[in-house]
């Protein structure tokens, strides 16, 4: 399940835990409703991402581009991260901040 919140112009969804083949209708779903605003997506919480998920979300930025409005991955667990560059999708969460970003400087 995803959480939708939208305020006059902007929309943002927290994605659902597990993204595989059950949840690709109601991601699409939630997408559909969101469009014509800009969209800010959390995957952080993301532990399984399947490939049906991840055509929707392709679709989803196509179609938001096309719009020319404004789409993103605002975060991402690390698990969803690798999951879209092994799936050779680097530049999905190119701009995302992942747990990583706020690992401790090392020396």
């Amino acid at each position: 399940m995803t959480d939708l919140s939208q305020t006059p112009g902007a929309t943002s969804l927290i994605l659902a835990e597990s993204l595989d083949m059950t949840a690709a209708s109601p991601l699409k779903a939630q997408l559909l409703a969101a469009r014509g605003s800009a969209l800010s997506l959390d995957a952080s919480a993301v532990r399984r991402l399947g490939g049906q998920c991840l055509q929707v979300l392709l679709a989803a930025r196509a179609a938001w581009t096309a719009d020319g409005g404004d789409w993103r991955i605002a975060t991402a667990s690390e698990e969803f991260a690798d999951a879209v560059r092994l799936m050779g999708c680097p530049d999905l969460v190119a701009d995302a901040l992942t747990p990583s970003d706020f690992a401790p400087l090392q020396d």
